[in-house]
């Protein structure tokens, strides 16, 4: 029986990140930045489409489960499939969040949160600098 096949990940040099991105996108993505709440792309956008990452364009959401939590970030209530974003643990500024990155380049995308909508429960709060959108059916 064959393992069943794995997304290559994406590595690039700080200096390739740095040509490729926005000034505003490098720290997003690469330096774990946020942007103000109400002020980036995506956070009060409702058209369908399939968002991907910025850096390395894997999709990473679907418009479908896009949802409008208050917040001023763009909100998701699950990845687009399993794998798609990577989960790891954030203690900066004296809190204690879980940060969510692109599974495959390793992209800060934002964090998740226990507080969202039916099904999941999750809340993905994400900068919408650290994306980009196709357009929908």
């Amino acid at each position: 029986m064959s393992e069943p096949a794995t997304k290559p990940k994406v590595s690039k040099t700080d200096q390739e990140w740095r040509d490729q991105l926005t000034p505003e996108q490098y720290r997003i993505t690469r330096e774990h930045g946020t942007e103000r709440a109400f002020t980036g792309p995506y956070w009060d956008d409702k058209s369908p489409g399939t968002y991907h990452c910025i850096c390395c364009g894997a999709p990473l959401f679907d418009a479908a489960t896009k949802y409008d939590s208050g917040t001023g970030w763009p909100s998701f209530y699950k990845p687009i499939a399993d794998g798609a974003v990577s989960e790891h643990e954030d203690r900066s500024w004296f809190m204690r969040r879980v940060e969510v990155r692109c599974a495959t380049c390793e992209a800060h995308l934002g964090h998740v949160f226990p507080d969202g909508p039916q099904p999941t429960g999750q809340r993905y709060c994400l900068n919408g600098h650290a994306l980009k959108k196709d357009g929908g059916a």
